[in-house]
Order: C-alpha cells, then structure tokens, then sequence
C-alpha cells in the first residue's frame, strides 16, 4: 500500500510560482506512473500532469502547457510540481496520484488512478 503526501501550497499572487511535492511511503513507488489532479470549488477534479515511471514520458493538460513542470526523483520517491505565471483560475485543491498497475503508461483519466494523497490548498489571487 502506498501513502502519498502533498506539501508545498499555499497563497501566492497571480504571475507567481509555487512547487508542490508528493512523498511516498510505501510500496515500491519509483515503479508506479504518478500524476497531480485538481479539484476548484464546485467543480469535478480535474487532470493537471502525469510522469511515467523513468520520467521520460510526461503529459500535461492544455490549461497548465507551458507554466508546468512536473518531474520525479525515484531515489528520494518524490514527484514534483512546479507551477509557475499562476493564475486566478488555478486556485484549487491539488492532489497526488499514482497508479498501482505496474507496466503502464501515463494517463489522463483519474478512474486509472488508485492511490491519492489527502490534497494541498493552492490559492493565486489576482
């Protein structure tokens, strides 16, 4: 069983730039596909970016092309986010994922995901 932890949010302005990291414990992480998710106020969570298990593989939603990064250390089991020219828009819960199914690529769809952290407020205001 895996357990993943969010830290790094918190209330920045918007053009500025936030990390965010996902630690694991638990299982052998490095081998699992991980992705951040995000979930606005009302509003059904939503994918952000995904990382494959070496790292050479990455897919970001077209709203955060560009402004995010997302990145791995499998020797530290932590997954990285950094977001940056924040906007108003991107205020949300963001959540860490990760995919138990070992051999898979990255995905998009969070129904592929089966491990989640508890989630870490990131407030841009404008």
């Amino acid at each position: 069983q895996v357990q993943l932890v969010e830290s790094g949010g918190g209330l920045v302005q918007a053009g500025g730039s936030l990390r965010l990291s996902c630690a694991a414990s638990g299982g052998t992480y490095s081998r699992y596909v991980t992705g951040w998710f995000r979930q606005a106020p009302g509003k059904e969570r939503e994918f952000v970016s995904a990382i494959s298990v070496s790292g050479g593989s990455t897919i970001n939603a077209d709203s955060v092309k560009g402004r995010f990064i997302i990145s791995r250390d499998n020797a530290k089991n932590t997954v990285s986010l950094q977001m940056s020219s924040l906007k108003p828009e991107d205020t949300a819960v963001y959540y860490c994922a990760a995919r138990a199914r070992l051999w898979v690529g990255v995905s998009m769809d969070r129904d592929d995901y089966d491990y989640w952290g508890q989630g870490t407020q990131v407030t841009v205001s404008s």
